[in-house]
């Protein structure tokens, strides 16, 4: 069941139970590429994008009440996500997102125009470009909507996840920090620290991550609206665009600022790049800490042992009672799709050709699944690992009382070289570092016992 809806190119068959019209059923069926749709996310911030400018519209005396009201209405709808299913196009279409731009217009439109009683393709009294498209242009538009969109998603998804992460790690340092260990590098073994100081790093880690996503957001939070076209502004008030970076600031409750310069905000997406090296930054961190605690965890038996990691689920089809490191494992491979985002993103920025950067989907696709998967690891890895970590007192105590790299604590006292033959005499005979340097005759009992103290080597 079909209706008819019309565009400037003609007559398009629409399906009768939908809202969208003309162009976005060309989009439809002139891209047929893939599965991914665009982000509901983005959807939700081009509502929010045409709520802000039709209130400023009618505020400018560009808009009638009457409009703006149905225009709001609409919005409204889309917010709540009552209207998601009439957004089905597609990330690889037009690299404007004209055509998803279009899409927000029609459904905006077609339900105004049946509250009012009319009915949908009427374009009456609510017309899609010249109402609820009214000062903008999608190159201004989508560039608006995908940075109120990552920006949200950052500050009230992400931001607070990896406070979340931070809060437990700090409490897993302070678990940690009188439980000394031998430190390693290389893989190799190393002078001693504490679990907490090893965990501190993972802690810090994190909080420079919040860090650079606060100072990215800072240019990453400029919006294109009031460009139009090409950056001059065309058909626009000229308050329109302060005007209307106030409002969408004041509807999310987040300092949205109007971009200084419109020809930088459609023609680059430099802000975006920063903040997804952010991402791939808060990714590498990620890397670093799922793979140390699995490598920590390792064993029962043949591994380093040190770590106790919670046993979620059955690990092997084949070896029974075997438990692996899930959640190390979810977090790595997050990791990895978070990194390929951000080349994507990045090269996508570098292709900003003359008035119009045309890589606008994309970015948004990959910005906001990085977001999300950054988000939900964080959540998840806290909740089903971290927190319930335990440290294995016992192997931690073994490793470092036959650490050899103890002998480090020599070297003031004996030299380097003197230190390096007990090391190298304890290893080929299988003697502890005091039996190796009582037998070279390098050190007294009694000195050795002062000298090489664990507890001493920890930096407090």
């Amino acid at each position: 069941m079909t209706r008819e809806e019309r565009d400037t190119m003609g007559v398009v068959q629409v399906p009768k139970d939908k809202l969208w019209g003309a162009q976005t059923q060309r989009s439809r069926e002139n891209f047929c590429v893939g599965i991914e749709t665009m982000p509901k996310e983005l959807i939700h911030s081009l509502a929010l994008v045409k709520k802000a400018s039709a209130i400023v519209n009618a505020e400018l005396g560009l808009l009638s009440e009457s409009k703006k009201e149905l225009i709001l209405s609409a919005c409204e709808e889309i917010l709540r996500s009552r209207l998601d299913d009439h957004f089905p196009l597609v990330v690889w279409q037009t690299g404007s997102g004209t055509q998803t731009n279009m899409n927000v217009n029609e459904v905006i439109a077609n339900f105004a125009n049946l509250k009012a009683g009319g009915k949908p393709g009427s374009h009456h009294p609510i017309h899609p470009n010249d109402d609820v498209n009214k000062s903008q242009s999608s190159n201004d538009v989508i560039p608006t909507a995908i940075t109120v969109a990552v920006c949200l998603q950052v500050n009230e998804r992400l931001i607070p996840a990896l406070r979340y992460f931070a809060k437990v790690l700090y409490q897993k340092v302070d678990e940690f920090k009188e439980i000394a260990k031998c430190g390693r590098t290389h893989l190799m073994d190393a002078t001693p620290l504490t679990l907490g100081q090893e965990f501190s790093a993972f802690l810090t880690q994190i909080e420079n991550g919040i860090k650079d996503l606060e100072r990215a957001l800072i240019h990453g939070s400029e919006i294109a609206l009031g460009g139009t076209a090409v950056g001059t502004g065309l058909n626009t008030h000229p308050e329109y665009a302060c005007k209307v970076a106030d409002q969408i600031a004041t509807l999310t409750k987040f300092p949205f600022k109007s971009a200084p310069n419109k020809f930088e905000a459609l023609g680059s997406m430099d802000g975006l790049v920063a903040l997804s090296g952010a991402l791939r930054t808060i990714a590498v961190s990620y890397m670093k800490i799922a793979n140390d605690i699995r490598l920590l965890g390792s064993g029962p038996r043949c591994g380093l042992g040190e770590l106790r990691l919670p046993e979620n689920e059955p690990g092997s089809s084949i070896m029974p009672g075997k438990v692996n490191p899930t959640q190390c494992e979810m977090m790595t491979q997050v990791a990895v799709q978070v990194m390929g985002n951000d080349v994507t993103v990045g090269l996508a920025g570098s292709q900003g050709h003359l008035q119009l950067n045309v890589f606008r989907p994309v970015v948004a696709y990959n910005l906001l699944q990085s977001i999300r998967l950054l988000s939900d690891a964080a959540n998840n890895f806290v909740d089903k690992c971290l927190i319930d970590i335990k440290p294995n007192i016992e192997q931690i105590r073994w490793y470092l009382e036959n650490s050899l790299m103890l002998v480090t604590a020599l070297n003031p006292h004996i030299g380097y070289e003197n230190a390096a033959k007990i090391a190298k005499y304890a290893f080929e005979k299988n003697l502890t570092l005091k039996e190796a340097a009582l037998v070279l005759d390098l050190v007294t009992e009694d000195n050795f016992d002062k000298w090489v103290d664990p507890h001493k080597m920890l930096g407090f």
